[in-house]
């Protein structure tokens, strides 16, 4: 859907986004323009925000820059490491459900990774910057050049992912392929610039909408998703098989303008 269709749609309860290349850069803080536009929204719209970062990556990016009435913040619902967990607002964030990993399942899933590194000849840059396979307890998650490069390099490092990502998108996918095919029981995603996410079987950004539904009570009909990965092999892209209104984006530029569109702003 373009965003010039939105004014078409039928009034939404519900705004749900992905977070990283949706509302800010890979790993990064929110811009303040950002921050103040999502507060606005929160002030007539309920909000959910899906993402594959951990709990602590979310309050980074995303709830440490929201300054707004925490009153407000009832009216928003996170899901970090793909819906592998779910944290709601109740005078302070409150643990809904984490669906963690047993250690058997972890050791499993990293050595995966590395047999198909083996069988495809993968290697990895010369230049890391942290783990590079991540276990983030709901969810493992490998990033080529590590879990800290943005920590550590900033936008330079962001640069770098970007470049990546346009050179060896296939490989991703090629490894994503072949994690798939190793562990049928496992759910399988392409994320972000640099990263393939492992969750348990059936627990997807999907998977995160129903909970939508089941606790906040509003159809998936009257929910609108945003995110720059729903594409076939993309971590939003799961989304698609519930029906939900979607618009996919490029950056948090795009995303802006639509924030602002469904202000009734210019």
């Amino acid at each position: 859907m373009k965003i010039s269709n939105i004014a078409k749609l039928k009034p939404k309860k519900l705004i749900v986004f992905d977070l990283d290349g949706t509302l800010a850069p890979s790993k990064s803080p929110m811009d303040n323009e950002m921050a103040n536009i999502l507060g606005q929204l929160l002030r007539v719209k309920k909000v959910a925000v899906i993402g594959g970062g951990k709990y602590e990556i979310f309050q980074m990016q995303l709830l440490h820059e929201l300054k707004i009435d925490k009153k407000l913040l009832k009216n928003l619902f996170i899901f970090p490491t793909t819906a592998t967990a779910f944290y709601i607002y109740e005078n302070s964030w409150k643990k809904v459900y984490a669906l963690a990993l047993s250690k058997k399942e972890v050791v499993k899933i990293k050595n995966t990774f590395e047999r198909v590194f083996t069988e495809i000849g993968y290697r990895h840059p010369k230049k890391v910057y942290g783990e590079l396979i991540e276990d983030r307890g709901t969810q493992v998650s490998f990033s080529v050049y590590g879990q800290d490069i943005v920590a550590v390099l900033g936008k330079r490092g962001i640069r770098m992912k970007e470049e990546w990502k346009k050179i060896h998108t296939p490989i991703k996918m090629k490894i994503a392929k072949m994690m798939s095919q190793y562990l049928p029981e496992f759910e399988v995603r392409a994320a972000g610039f640099t990263t393939i996410d492992v969750t348990r079987k059936g627990i997807d950004k999907a998977y995160g909408l129903q909970q939508i539904k089941k606790n906040v009570r509003i159809d998936i009909k009257d929910m609108l998703f945003i995110g720059d990965a729903i594409f076939p092999g993309g971590n939003d892209y799961p989304i698609v098989k519930t029906g939900i209104d979607d618009i996919p984006v490029r950056d948090a530029e795009e995303t802006k303008a639509i924030i602002r569109v469904l202000l009734g702003q210019k």
